[in-house]
């Protein structure tokens, strides 16, 4: 297919759309499993979540710097930097929190087809954007290069929050359901 690029404008469409998407990742998170309402580890695992989801937002738009590129680059290092930190230093200094990363990872009923197709597409589309070895079987045409990796990360990003749409109603529906005694059990 020879799609019109209008020199790199519809790629550029496609990563505003997907820094739309994955705000709204964040955004729909927090109001869906609304985690100050939850008790403690659940609390902090879905917060947790909600940054992870800003941390892609972030990342995709180079922290900032796609959209306000005369700032001083200190602020968009600042920016990664508190972003990243607050991915990854609960997990370090919260007990709680990786207690609660354990268990659901002990215990999650992950939707299997769609945690694939996140996977394979993630990595279709890190082999297309860094022409790794199998690129050429995805990349036909170089011209196409950028297109091919953006359409890849948009089904690795409706795929991931479809993932974590189907954790969040699982965690809903087990909150709903009332705890088994010993004698139900």
């Amino acid at each position: 297919m020879h799609i019109p690029l209008v020199h790199g404008k519809v790629v550029e469409w496609i990563e505003n759309g997907q820094a739309v998407w994955l705000l709204f990742g964040a955004i729909f998170t927090a109001f869906y499993i609304r985690p100050l309402s939850l008790e403690n580890g659940s609390r902090q695992f879905w917060l947790w979540a909600v940054v992870w989801w800003l941390v892609l937002f972030g990342r995709s738009t180079s922290w900032g710097r796609d959209y306000f590129p005369e700032e001083p680059r200190i602020l968009f290092r600042t920016i990664s930097v508190l972003l990243i930190a607050a991915l990854v230093l609960p997990v370090i200094f919260s007990s709680v929190l990786r207690n609660a990363i354990v268990f659901r990872l002990r215990t999650l009923r992950l939707p299997l087809w769609m945690s694939i197709i996140v996977v394979a597409t993630f990595l279709i589309a890190d082999a297309v954007e860094h022409h790794r070895l199998l690129s050429p079987i995805f990349l036909h045409d170089l011209r196409y290069g950028e297109l091919m990796e953006e359409l890849y990360e948009n089904i690795f990003m409706i795929g991931l929050f479809i993932v974590c749409l189907d954790i969040m109603r699982n965690e809903k529906e087990s909150l709903r359901r009332p705890p088994v005694t010993k004698m139900e059990s």
